[in-house]
């Protein structure tokens, strides 16, 4: 069996994604540091993305490494998918074949669908909020099943709960990909 295709870029929102905010103060998220660790590891290029100034963006980033870019939307905004090339165009990427884009904002997500990325919706963005630890463990679960509805109705191709289902949801994306499956 033929090894699957590699990942040409990965993209990220940076709010709700990459990093959360508890008590107004920028953490990175479950799973983020190590999820861009193991991209680093391969080689596959990452950057973030955000509908931010220049300073508010780097202030939210502060808390990720400092190799990874990013890239504040400046003209067209979400849903357009003019952000995820000129993202893209950062990175030096030749080709969309193999590019992912990973969120859990709606509008961004459906930037990397009119894009033509692959696009990972993430149900549970906002755990480390304080309205969201507010929620009964019923209420999480009940918000998590309508957000994966409504990321599978938007057209995402997979849903996680957070970034340390990453790996698992990539290895998902590849075999899709080997198989020849297109986003």
């Amino acid at each position: 069996m033929q090894d699957a295709p590699a990942f040409t870029a990965v993209l990220f929102g940076l709010r709700g994604c990459l990093v959360q905010a508890a008590n107004g103060t920028p953490l990175p998220a479950p799973g983020a540091l190590d999820s861009l660790a193991s991209l680093r590891s391969r080689q596959v290029p990452c950057i973030w993305l955000d509908e931010l100034s220049n300073a508010q963006g780097k202030r939210w980033a502060g808390v990720l490494p400092e190799w990874l870019p990013g890239h504040p939307v400046n003209g067209n905004p979400w849903p357009a998918p003019n952000a995820c090339w000129q993202a893209l165009m950062s990175l030096h990427s030749q080709r969309l074949d193999g590019c992912v884009l990973v969120s859990g904002e709606p509008r961004l997500l459906q930037s990397g669908l009119n894009a033509g990325l692959w696009t990972v919706g993430l149900a549970a963005c906002g755990q480390a909020s304080a309205q969201w630890q507010a929620l009964s463990r019923q209420e999480q679960e009940r918000a998590r099943g309508k957000a994966t509805l409504a990321l599978y109705g938007l057209g995402v191709h997979s849903v996680i709960d957070h970034l340390e289902a990453l790996d698992a949801c990539l290895a998902d994306i590849a075999q899709r990909r080997h198989k020849g499956e297109k986003p």
